[in-house]
């Protein structure tokens, strides 16, 4: 689909890397292997917000036959970060996210770099920065954050802001939620999913009384569908309910699954929080398509029953937001993925001054920021 506005509006270039909570301790040189990713939501301002996850890695990973890594470790005068260094023969870096251990019964993996969150001000239309606010940084201040906090899904529900994150470590890889009065100042609550759940975001709006989220649990093994069926075994966004938006409860009807008929959506994960709209829960979600190592990473929308979530009303078969080559030529030197396009929210555009659009926020290439303005009448039937 094309977009009459669409741009890239933070680039590794724009991160002060002297500012990062890294500088000045590990005595090497790191640089922005990515700022993508951004939780979004609007201000009490106006203004609009993104928790931008910078990826910080070192600049020199590999020497003397060994590929180092980055961990945050808890100290008594509060945390430090180090290095971890793994021979070269034991592991596989074929992946530039990962450095993967050779062997054993399952993966094990460390990661090449280590993310903080980084909250970027924008004007109401979202198409230019107004501050970043490092002293706002939310960087790893636990164990089971040791290897760093990611991919920010922000949601405002009633007066608060709650910011759900992964929280990854050797101990979990664990949904952890912040949350804010303001959007910009936030407090850690507490884990709230454990193992590899990740992708989990809080409807923006109760239904029934209850928090709604959306979540999507990994793993390596899925149990078939049998032979004809409509549905593809693999990673899908399943829903849960809290009354309090800490304690989480599964949802027993499933949510979004995988068509058995297309392989661009073998795999999928939840991306914006749901909004609720005249319709319905409007949520936009990626779809991901096997190629090589990484896969192609495109956005969907579907549409849910304002009462009961796990009913689909409709949903766009043509992906909404693709990869594009054009926003990311001036950057194209620090490129190390293709074809991904990561939908992490979304805001209503009436707001701006341009009524009819909404605006959303993605990751482009797991490297920068990206604005897209979509009609909403995209969104409706004949439309």
């Amino acid at each position: 689909m094309t977009h009459a506005i669409d741009k890239l509006v933070i680039v590794p270039d724009d991160i002060d890397l002297s500012r990062s909570p890294l500088a000045g301790q590990l005595g090497e040189e790191t640089y922005v292997l990515g700022a993508f990713n951004p939780g979004f939501t609007r201000l009490p301002n106006g203004n609009l917000l993104m928790m931008v996850r910078i990826a910080e890695a070192l600049r020199t990973p590999i020497r003397d036959g060994h590929v180092s890594s980055i961990r945050w470790e808890p100290t008594d005068d509060g945390g430090r970060y180090v290095l971890d260094a793994w021979l070269l023969e034991h592991v596989d870096t074929a992946d530039p996210r990962t450095i993967s251990q050779r062997g054993g019964g399952w993966t094990i993996i460390a990661l090449t770099s280590i993310s903080w969150l980084l909250p970027v001000e924008l004007t109401p239309d979202g198409l230019e920065r107004v501050a970043i606010h490092y002293d706002k940084a939310i960087a790893p201040q636990f164990s089971f954050q040791c290897y760093g906090v990611e991919d920010a899904r922000i949601s405002k529900v009633g007066d608060r802001y709650l910011m759900t994150t992964c929280s990854v470590s050797p101990e979990r890889q664990s949904a952890t939620l912040y949350s804010s009065v303001n959007g910009l100042d936030w407090t850690f609550e507490d884990i709230l999913l454990d193992h590899q759940n990740k992708d989990m975001l809080i409807f923006e709006g109760l239904v029934g009384g209850q928090y709604w989220a959306q979540t999507r649990p990994l793993g390596h093994l899925y149990f078939a569908y049998p032979p004809g069926s409509e549905w593809r075994a693999g990673p899908s966004i399943n829903l849960a309910t809290s009354p309090d938006a800490l304690h989480w409860k599964p949802h027993r009807e499933p949510g979004l699954r995988p068509h058995a008929g297309t392989v661009a959506t073998a795999r999928m994960g939840a991306g914006a929080p749901p909004i609720l709209t005249h319709d319905g829960w409007l949520t936009l979600w990626h779809g991901v398509e096997p190629k090589e190592i990484v896969g192609i990473y495109r956005t969907y929308w579907t549409l849910l029953d304002p009462q009961n979530p796990s009913i689909v009303l409709r949903a766009g078969d043509a992906p909404l937001i693709e990869a594009n080559s054009e926003l990311t030529r001036p950057i194209e030197q620090q490129m190390y993925l293709r074809d991904v396009v990561f939908t992490t929210g979304i805001a209503d555009g009436d707001t701006a001054g341009a009524p009819g659009h909404y605006i959303v926020a993605s990751g482009e290439a797991d490297l920068a920021c990206r604005i897209t303005h979509i009609p909403k009448s995209h969104f409706v039937p004949g439309e």
